[in-house]
């Protein structure tokens, strides 16, 4: 079971956690999880007028053995107006645009999609349960 818990935060509401979202998914090979402005597609969903963020930003897909890869997806624009991080045990890696890592099995960590213009960011909290 991958569990994901993601909060929008504005400088604003800096350490605030209301409009917390939480989603899950079983590690079954194909289950898919994806967090951007789309509810239709998304089962984690910023603020609409949060453009930074793609209509579909990220995809979390389980693998044939259960591990769960990440991956940011390409969006219409050739630049992207944000950056993503993978902060894993303290150490931070960040993501390329349409770049993919796989996730810890059984581990935890966060997804920071930062904001190049302002300082709001969305921060997505991954729990893999073996």
């Amino acid at each position: 079971m991958l569990e994901l818990t993601m909060a929008a935060v504005a400088a604003a509401d800096a350490g605030a956690t209301a409009g917390m979202q939480m989603a899950d998914a079983p590690s079954e090979p194909g289950a898919v999880l994806h967090v951007g402005r789309d509810r239709t597609v998304c089962r984690l969903a910023t603020p609409d007028d949060w453009l930074f963020v793609s209509r579909v930003h990220l995809e979390f897909r389980c693998g044939p053995d259960g591990t769960w890869q990440l991956t940011w997806l390409r969006g219409s624009q050739d630049d992207p107006s944000s950056e993503v991080r993978l902060v894993v045990d303290g150490h931070v890696l960040p993501l390329a645009y349409g770049g993919a890592e796989a996730l810890p099995r059984g581990g935890s960590g966060e997804v920071v999609v930062q904001d190049r213009r302002e300082p709001r960011s969305v921060n997505v909290g991954f729990y893999h349960e073996v």
